[in-house]
């Protein structure tokens, strides 16, 4: 975009505190077994059970969850509300992990953080993985859950304003709901979308095509395995319902892009990014020097800066 500052990409602007997070989460990763030697419901449960590659976020007493119908059957929705006060407007929460890992309840503290910063009650989408129930299960159950919250949690929650957003895959996804909302509806009813990190073309970008085996979070190996996944059953991955990147991205809501530059999905927010100010909607995007794939889960400066600037995104937009 042409307002982005170049010195961005160069080394020279990544900080020592994130280039030695780097190198450390890459040598920790590099020594794990091939997760693709396991199935992925044993991940899960070795994730679930706080023995995956990353700690196990705590989970908060403040959360309810509560189950509604879709077309494929129950589906659980994590409610977070904001303390001490009444909810100005909701956030629909979808959480990444490649459409094959991830769940609701594994993020809590930075769902807290968002419904007591804003002032919006989060509503975090237990959405069908794959390769069980691969495409189209789980955008149906995240299109079902936003026209719930439109909906039931509008009387429930006594709203009338919505944002809509998540990362990697969740950003993919919150993408495809807009979309499809759109089409349906012939307006988006959200006022603002979060994209963190996202996917938005399973063909690859140059960056995803060209990142190789490094494992900094994610590889090339895993988004072809968890597109592969994703699309177990088939499905065009030019398809603009399993890649927005190729939509006709007009009449969406202001959207927050942020990603980093170490990220093998960089281009996939550079260049939606673009489509989506180029399609005539308002959009701000921000790239930090450095920082992995959904970086912003770790303990670091730029995750700090990055999720203090998409509370104000939503605050401003709510």
């Amino acid at each position: 975009m042409a307002d982005l500052d170049p010195d961005l990409f160069l080394n020279e602007a990544i900080s020592p505190e994130t280039r030695d997070f780097n190198n450390e989460l890459v040598a920790r990763l590099a020594a794990l077994p091939d997760q693709w030697a396991y199935p992925p419901a044993l991940i899960r449960e070795r994730r679930a059970q706080g023995l995956g590659p990353f700690p196990l976020p705590p989970k908060s007493e403040r959360a309810e969850t509560i189950t509604i119908s879709g077309p494929h059957g129950d589906i659980p929705l994590r409610i977070i509300p904001p303390e001490g006060r009444a909810p100005v407007g909701a956030y629909l929460h979808i959480h990444g992990g490649g459409w094959t890992l991830g769940a609701a309840d594994q993020q809590d503290p930075r769902l807290v953080e968002i419904a007591d910063n804003t002032g919006l009650v989060v509503v975090s989408v237990d959405y069908r993985l794959a390769p069980e129930h691969p495409y189209p299960e789980g955008p149906d159950d995240c299109e079902a859950a936003a026209l719930w919250l439109l909906s039931e949690g509008a009387l429930r929650f006594g709203i009338e304003r919505f944002a809509i957003g998540g990362d990697s895959a969740g950003a993919n996804l919150s993408a495809t709901t807009l979309l499809r909302l759109r089409n349906s509806r012939g307006a988006c009813p959200f006022s603002a979308v979060v994209f963190i990190c996202g996917c938005f073309d399973l063909t690859l970008t140059p960056s995803a095509r060209a990142w190789g085996t490094e494992k900094l979070v994610l590889n090339t190996r895993d988004i072809e395995m968890f597109t592969r996944h994703y699309l177990a059953r088939g499905g065009d991955p030019a398809d603009a319902d399993i890649s927005p990147l190729f939509a006709d991205l007009s009449n969406m809501p202001p959207a927050h892009f942020v990603v980093g530059t170490r990220d093998p999905l960089l281009d996939d927010t550079l260049f939606m990014a673009s489509r989506w100010r180029a399609a005539g909607n308002a959009c701000e995007l921000q790239v930090y020097p450095g920082g992995c794939h959904v970086f912003q889960h770790f303990p670091l400066g730029i995750a700090d800066q990055s999720n203090t600037e998409i509370d104000r995104f939503l605050v401003t937009r709510i």
